[in-house]
């Protein structure tokens, strides 16, 4: 059996506390950014930055110094403007608490307005997905104004309109079904007369 290598005591650390405007009290959001600024670090430092609570920490063994620094500088560069890193789909839905089925449906109406969309490669595989993202400053005016109950309600006003609405269709279409199925087929004594006929039968023609 294989022995798992000794995890290396940390020497180097950093903290930078991520702001309110940029988690947005979303510890799935604090994840995402921690993501985003790890991926711009180089490849020594990538898996050393992690994030605890509301902080992002870089925290590397001894004999990685330089490493650390250029790392320590790249996370502090773009600590500034992580408020205005935009919002993926799982964050806005942590974010303002909602079912990936409200998400669309509320992106579909613009609702939820997108602030555009974002493609990036599955991790080991060749297949590339794209997805809406959202504007920060937005999500935190929905969230802040309580919009999502309004809409929850908007929404099921509407369901109601529309089972009513279907109902009332199906009561017609039986209707006119039944009514089309009672009305008498016209027999010989129904059928339209021709033009002049009258005269015909009156110069017995017929007989």
């Amino acid at each position: 059996m294989a022995k798992s290598k000794p995890k290396l005591t940390p020497k180097y650390i950093a903290e930078w506390p991520l702001p309110g405007s940029a988690t947005l009290g979303s510890s799935v959001r604090a994840r995402g950014i921690a993501l985003e600024i790890r991926a711009k670090l180089p490849a020594a430092a990538k898996k050393h930055l992690d994030v605890s609570g509301t902080s992002l920490v870089l925290a590397m063994p001894e004999g990685l110094e330089t490493e650390f620094n250029r790392a320590s500088a790249v996370v502090a560069a773009q600590i500034g403007g992580v408020s205005d890193y935009p919002v993926i789909p799982r964050e806005v839905e942590d974010i303002l608490s909602i079912k990936t089925s409200e998400r669309h449906r509320w992106l579909k109406d613009g609702r939820l307005p997108s602030a555009g969309t974002r493609t990036v490669k599955l991790r080991g595989r060749a297949r590339k997905i794209t997805f809406h993202v959202f504007d920060p400053r937005v999500i935190e005016d929905i969230l802040n104004d309580d919009r999502i109950e309004t809409w929850r309600e908007e929404d099921a006003i509407t369901k109601a309109e529309n089972r009513r609405n279907a109902l009332w269709k199906a009561k017609l279409k039986r209707a006119e079904a039944r009514a089309a199925s009672e009305k008498p087929k016209p027999g010989p004594e129904d059928a339209p007369r021709l033009a002049g006929w009258e005269e015909f039968e009156r110069e017995g023609l017929l007989r």
